[in-house]
């Protein structure tokens, strides 16, 4: 472990930080998945959470989302002074947090728009539709499209697009990446990079670490469910034998 994460370590619970996860423990039945996790995340900063398959990505990002799946059994989560570990998934999403899954669970039956409105139908309501439709032309095109038989690129913009329309302080992405060409990969980090500069905090899983860290101010590795680095994403880059031995490249 570097300085910088027994720093972060030492001061997660007092830090005045945005996005703070404080020695979490997390369960899917009794498989002790998330064990004593601890980062803080800055307000208006993108930072990658990797690891390798199994290392807890997942399950770390649903926890912060107080996800039913996994249970919380130790720990603390706290957004913006909001103690999260004591909400559910509904009261998570209402003060800010929006979490887009790896499947993007895009609403089959309904077009574009639909699924757009349709996460506007309760407050807090976030960015117009025409606001999100300027940040992605490519929805506009196809509004009145079923969403569900978009191309991958265009249902993952459709997924962020979604969160958008709520009024959120973070955005958790799961595998935003998975299954695109890196034409599209580039467009959606451009994208996130637009989402940053309104001032939306974002974490992102993704095993395509490369493209993830090019995209992220901070790194957070995982490995089989503890941090074993927390720290500067350039620094990852330029450290060969940290990824080789925790990324695998």
């Amino acid at each position: 472990m570097n300085a910088a994460f027994d720093k972060n370590v030492n001061n997660a619970a007092t830090a005045a930080k945005f996005l703070s996860v404080w020695n979490i423990e997390a369960y899917y039945g009794e498989s002790y998945i998330v064990q004593n996790i601890s980062f803080n995340v800055h307000e208006g900063e993108i930072l990658a959470l990797l690891g390798r398959n199994g290392a807890g990505k997942t399950t770390t990002l649903r926890t912060i989302a107080r996800m039913a799946n996994p249970e919380l059994r130790h720990g603390e989560i706290w957004l913006d002074h909001q103690p999260l570990h004591k909400m559910k998934s509904h009261q998570a999403a209402a003060a800010g947090i929006a979490l887009v899954p790896e499947d993007r669970c895009i609403i089959a039956g309904l077009t574009v728009e639909e699924n757009l409105k349709l996460a506007q139908i309760a407050p807090p309501i976030g960015w117009s539709i025409e606001r999100v439709y300027d940040l992605f032309p490519r929805l506009r095109e196809r509004r009145k499209q079923e969403g569900v038989t978009l191309s991958g690129g265009e249902q993952q913009m459709l997924a962020i697009a979604r969160a958008l329309c709520r009024d959120i302080k973070v955005l958790l992405l799961d595998e935003p990446y998975e299954g695109l060409a890196p034409v599209i990969v580039q467009e959606i980090a451009k994208t996130l990079n637009i989402i940053r500069d309104q001032g939306i905090t974002t974490v992102i899983v993704e095993q395509n670490a490369v493209a993830a860290l090019k995209l992220a101010d901070r790194a957070v590795i995982l490995d089989t469910g503890s941090v074993v680095y927390d720290g500067s994403a350039q620094e990852v880059l330029d450290d060969e034998k940290l990824r080789a031995e925790y990324l695998a490249i």
